[in-house]
């Protein structure tokens, strides 16, 4: 779902806390983020996401406690992220100038990100 005005650009060395070259970009590196995920109704720091590269551009694995997980892609149009695949669109909202929720099928990742327009009038 692509949202209105502000443009989204995720910020993924956020997630570890720890720039990333190119060389460590190249291999999966996992970090924890909130999720409200399997029924939870509460977000908590409980699940990890992924990052690796792909010929279609960065993915991001989320996994679940319980051994589920979702795929998404970052894209550069504007949405952020989308469903890297299955039938589950990603709907994704701007939740503060540093963070995004993505919904897919009743779960939700909250991910650190940056949006271009943020506080603008």
């Amino acid at each position: 779902m692509r949202t209105s005005s502000p443009l989204l650009l995720l910020v993924l060395a956020a997630c570890s806390g720890a720039p990333q070259d190119e060389a460590a970009s190249q291999t999966a590196a996992a970090s924890a983020i909130s999720c409200a995920v399997s029924g939870a109704t509460v977000f908590a720091a409980r699940c990890h996401v992924e990052q690796s590269p792909s010929k279609d551009g960065l993915i991001l694995t989320l996994r679940h406690p319980d051994g589920g997980f979702r795929r998404l892609l970052v894209v550069r149009d504007g949405r952020g992220v989308i469903a890297a695949d299955g039938a589950d669109k990603a709907v994704v909202t701007p939740i503060a100038g540093n963070m995004i929720e993505v919904s897919l099928s009743g779960d939700t990742y909250r991910l650190p990100a940056t949006v271009r327009g943020a506080g603008r009038s």
